[in-house]
């Protein structure tokens, strides 16, 4: 047997009590046997029941009303969420900006993001204000149930931008085991047929019948052909739905100044496009240990450093990418919407 696994074997153990979630890269997480026995489908539940418990902690930060829309759906939708003004504000700054982007390519897909650093938010004063508004803040928060700082950026989806395989996001998902939040303020029309965003209402839910396909899983997720199932990113066919309970994805074609807020363990995916298309939004994501009993101390979430977090990330991923990889490539300064 090789020796760096018995070396190895305390740091898998650890990573047990924390957001590690790949059956690929764990033997631990990844083991057919312990799986069988209810691993992972423990520490599906017991995260699930340690968001709520944070999550009721942090009722004030939003309204009765988006509370019952959260429990009943895993999301919550605001349209016209900000001012006339301050949107209209919000859209011109934004969309004439041109930021220094990083781009990555998956199938025939362009993401694009443009890092909300403290120059960019210099130059968009419309978009510290959103950052500082607190039914921005209070929703993300409760939905993420931790009360941190996320992660925003400038992000724009372009569609079809190569003769390629398509868009593995476009396959329904949960983005990993434990509740997550991430947050769209579109700042342009989405219609029904150009990647909208979409989401299996109430499948954020730990009942019986998705905890049972969590454990069905965790026994073929490392050895299954998915790439991505393999890593902890579960992907389920449309047609399993009705088995768990579910109803078919609700796609959010919405007018431009519409907030989704939704908890991405839940299963999701980028709606498909027919043609061409470009989508721009202001996306915040948020992730910590699900296991924390607490809903604050994020060091990396105070001030002067929160915004220059994803610099920060983008630059020790260049300087190591031999090691680490780096997806994001350097594109210059573009335009959110730049073909």
């Amino acid at each position: 047997m090789n020796p760096l696994r018995y070396l190895l074997a305390p740091w898998w153990a650890f990573e047990l009590a924390t957001d590690a979630k790949s059956f690929r890269d764990n033997p631990l997480i990844g083991s057919r046997r312990l799986n069988a026995w209810g691993l992972h489908q423990k520490r599906v539940l017991l995260a699930d029941r340690m968001a709520a418990w944070r999550r009721q902690r942090m009722e004030q930060l939003v309204s009765a009303e988006h509370r019952a829309q959260f429990a009943r759906d895993g999301f919550v939708q605001v349209p016209e969420f900000l001012q006339t003004e301050a949107f209209a504000a919000l859209r011109s700054q934004v969309m004439n900006h041109p930021g220094a982007a990083r781009e990555m390519v998956q199938g025939d897909t362009i993401t694009r993001r443009i890092a909300l650093d403290p120059p960019t938010l210099r130059a968009l004063p419309a978009a510290r204000d959103l950052l500082q508004d607190p039914r921005w803040q209070g929703l993300i928060r409760y939905v993420g149930s931790y009360d941190t700082e996320p992660l925003v950026y400038i992000q724009s989806i372009l569609t079809h931008r190569y003769d390629a395989p398509p868009d593995p996001q476009t396959k329904l998902h949960a983005d990993t085991f434990h509740p997550t939040v991430k947050a769209w303020l579109f700042l342009t029309d989405v219609a029904a047929d150009e990647g909208p965003l979409t989401y299996v209402p109430g499948s954020h839910r730990r009942d019986a019948a998705r905890l049972a396909w969590e454990k069905k899983r965790s026994l073929e997720a490392r050895d299954g052909a998915d790439f991505l199932s393999a890593r902890g990113s579960l992907r389920i066919d449309e047609s399993e739905l009705a088995e768990l309970g579910l109803p078919k994805p609700t796609a959010f074609a919405v007018k431009a100044n519409t907030l989704v807020v939704c908890d991405t363990s839940g299963f999701h995916a980028r709606g498909p496009a027919v043609r061409p298309s470009t989508r721009v939004e202001m996306w915040a994501y948020g992730r910590r240990n699900p296991f924390l009993p607490w809903t604050g101390f994020d060091l990396t979430g105070w001030p002067g450093l929160a915004e220059r977090r994803v610099p920060l990330h983008w630059a020790f991923r260049d300087r190591f990418q031999r090691w680490v990889g780096q997806p994001w490539a350097d594109v210059g300064r573009k335009r959110p919407a730049d073909g």
